[in-house]
């Protein structure tokens, strides 16, 4: 058994159609998705080409997970929440 992991582009609502979706695909035995980091763990037996062509055809951009994009996400919350604070000092 192996783990795909994903960058699937999604805001909250799409975590149902995700789960949904992948979950007809031939050898997938378990989907997890992390909304914040927009990202998605297919364990199961099934072809990588195949999970992206299926969340391609529900209308969801999808591309291999990599190191940046983790780095991308960090740095993201952390500018929102530095701006957040310097925000709710002045005003």
């Amino acid at each position: 058994m192996e783990s795909t992991e994903l960058k699937v582009e999604m805001v909250a609502l799409h975590e149902k159609r995700v789960r949904k979706c992948l979950s007809k695909v031939k050898g997938v035995e378990r989907v997890e998705v992390e909304g914040s980091l927009q990202k998605v763990v297919v364990t199961g037996y099934a072809n990588r080409s195949k999970i992206l062509k299926a969340l391609r055809r529900v209308g969801l951009r999808a591309e291999p997970w990599s190191p940046r994009n983790e780095l991308l996400s960090a740095y993201a919350a952390g500018s929102l929440m530095a701006a957040n604070n310097y925000y709710h000092t002045f005003f």
